[in-house]
């Protein structure tokens, strides 16, 4: 069991994250996941999503449970993101990492740049 701390730990920043920023919990989970574990590439970011989804679930219903939540202000953009969801799940396989890593890295850094501004 003490051989996982380290592993809850990055679990509970990335939550953190997520529940206070709406999202972002996975840009914190990622660089983590990827220094201590041993998962290829494609099945690191392929795990941060499987891990980010419960954690966004939650995030959500608390923010539900608040009534902080705008379903209706959401939908549009569910219809999207499920989606693109879909496309980036069936072009995964398809698109070298080295692209990925470039691709993740500009958008974190426009991201940054636009919170900035």
């Amino acid at each position: 069991m003490g051989k996982h701390w380290p592993a809850r730990i990055a679990g509970a920043a990335a939550g953190l994250a997520n529940g206070l920023f709406g999202g972002g919990g996975g840009m914190v989970f990622l660089p983590i996941l990827s220094r201590w574990g041993s998962l290829s590439q494609r099945k690191l970011y392929a795990t941060c999503v499987g891990v980010i989804f419960p954690v966004c679930l939650m995030s959500a219903a608390v923010y539900l449970l608040r009534g902080e939540f705008s379903l209706p202000a959401a939908l549009p953009y569910l219809a999207g993101g499920l989606a693109g969801g879909w496309i980036g799940g069936k072009l995964y396989g398809k698109v070298s990492t080295t692209w990925l890593k470039w691709l993740f890295a500009g958008f974190l850094f426009y991201a940054g740049v636009k919170y900035l501004l």
